[in-house]
């Protein structure tokens, strides 16, 4: 379902995310500012090229329609985590939209919940699903405020 790596250098982060990415959708969050519509947002087929700013990245989500990639600053690395959603039994019950309060951005953020039957010792070892991770899944287009 996933993949995990870390980065300790920032220059290298963005260098694969400018070099890999370019047909995903998504957005970057840096440390020192607000998100900016125009250059921390990726839609509509706008490629993606992010640059090196005085602040860290503090997080990023991308998606492609098949793979969703988080990207979250701890510590001195970045955590990058890919979670196949082809994989996933993701449907439209399980993907919560939120609205956006960046102004001039009239899209809802869209996140899978992925869930998973495990067996619980504290339910007789029955079989309950079990939330295993929640994941960006793209950009829809919103209603008119």
């Amino acid at each position: 379902m996933k993949t995990k790596y870390s980065y300790d250098n920032k220059a290298n982060l963005i260098a694969d995310i400018n070099n890999h990415l370019k047909s995903y959708e998504g957005f970057i969050q840096f440390s020192h500012r607000p998100i900016n519509k125009e250059i921390d947002i990726f839609y509509d087929g706008k490629e993606i090229q992010i640059e090196d700013e005085k602040g860290f990245i503090y997080e990023a989500h991308f998606y492609n329609g098949k793979k969703s990639i988080s990207i979250r600053q701890i510590n001195e690395h970045w955590l990058v985590s890919t979670t196949d959603i082809s994989k996933s039994k993701v449907d439209e019950k399980d993907i919560e939209k939120y609205i956006s309060d960046i102004e001039g951005f009239d899209y809802r953020i869209k996140m899978a919940q992925i869930w998973k039957e495990t067996n619980d010792d504290l339910c007789c070892n029955m079989e309950v699903m079990k939330l295993q991770k929640v994941v960006f899944v793209g950009f829809e287009k919103g209603e008119e405020r």
